[in-house]
């Protein structure tokens, strides 16, 4: 039976904490996918769900952390190629223009034969898509599966989501939020990923391994399937785009500390101006002004907050930061104070460790 959501306050600040409560609880990405799956089927019914993580300093990438329910990784890896190889209907930059940022693909809404036969191949009839965003820019992508054997996504499904975007945004922010603010887990030396124009994994440097067994515990030295396909090629394929048209988004990712125990930096990098050949993917521990952009934005820390982080990382005391911004030093320690609540940081000193990762 499908639940109603009136959209009233009350109502969305409810499924705003559950599903906050679902991803800090759930105790792995698989699990909390599975949580949150159970949670929006009581408003939406489906047989697969992603939801992506991004954030405005990044924009419209492959996303910074995932949460996924029965999405089956041949299917993953065939969208991400459709995406940028075969002409999906509505990416993302697309969606992004939309006064509603809301959309079915396959059954029941855009589409080509293409995409499609894709969906159908694996079961599925069509995929509702939905940007969650705000004033300040993106927050997330939420993805839904239909079986090919139920009615299609409708106008009814779409407007129970749009109501839920206050409550998808603010389980994304507090999933980072609720994590360790300083990192758990050593910095190791940058490592490389070489992805050919095959679109496969060529190479993968005793560093990057070492990156990857930090990240993915358990998963050995060699490059899961699933990630090989869906991440590190999709990478690939996001930065071959980027050199061929400078107005797509970087093909950069800054991690959270609540993802893989310290904020990872992961840019891609053509190896030609065209895009047309290897892809180096560099894995690096973010810190300082790599990191910034993104720990304000999760945090919410102001321009003014940030500039006054931006002295700490440097080294200085706050009644240098005053002279540097022309300020009183009661002005820089109301910021840090703010930033102090904001962060739940205990003090400067681990204020510091978080953002010099």
């Amino acid at each position: 039976m499908v639940g109603t959501l009136s959209g009233s306050a009350p109502d969305i600040e409810r499924m705003a904490q559950e599903l906050c409560a679902a991803v800090e609880s759930a105790g792995s990405p698989v699990a909390a996918g599975a949580a949150i799956s159970r949670m929006i089927a009581r408003q939406v019914p489906h047989d697969g769900l992603r939801l992506v993580g991004l954030n405005p300093a990044t924009g419209l990438g492959l996303g910074t952390f995932s949460f996924w329910h029965a999405y089956q990784p041949a299917l993953i890896s065939e969208l991400v190629l459709n995406r940028f190889l075969d002409g999906d209907p509505c990416p993302p930059p697309l969606l992004a223009r939309h006064s509603e940022p809301i959309v079915v693909v396959g059954a029941g809404g855009c589409g080509n034969p293409g995409i499609r036969r894709l969906l159908a191949s694996h079961g599925m009839g069509g995929e509702l898509r939905l940007l969650i965003r705000d004033r300040h820019g993106p927050w997330g992508m939420l993805g839904l599966l239909r079986a090919t054997d139920l009615s299609p996504f409708g106008p009814q499904d779409c407007l129970r989501m749009r109501r839920l975007v206050p409550a998808l945004l603010a389980a994304l922010r507090h999933y980072v939020t609720a994590g360790p603010l300083t990192p758990s887990v050593p910095a190791l030396p940058t490592g490389v990923i070489m992805v050919g124009p095959d679109h496969t994994v060529r190479s993968v440097s005793p560093q990057a391994r070492a990156w990857m067994r930090q990240m993915w515990p358990g998963l050995g030295s060699g490059v899961p399937d699933w990630i090989a396909d869906a991440f590190w090629v999709g990478l690939s394929l996001h930065a071959r785009t980027h050199a061929r048209d400078a107005r797509a988004w970087a093909p950069l990712l800054c991690t959270p500390t609540a993802n893989f125990g310290r904020s990872i930096l992961i840019h891609a990098q053509p190896l030609d101006d065209r895009g047309e050949g290897d892809v180096a993917i560099l894995v690096q521990a973010a810190a300082g002004s790599l990191l910034l952009p993104s720990f304000c934005d999760w945090y919410g820390i102001t321009a003014r907050e940030r500039r006054v982080l931006e002295h700490l990382h440097d080294g200085a005391a706050p009644k240098q930061i005053a002279r540097a911004l022309d300020v009183s030093a009661y002005t820089v320690n109301d910021h840090l104070k703010s930033v102090y609540g904001k962060t739940r940081a205990q003090g400067r000193d681990e204020l510091i460790a978080a953002i010099s990762g």
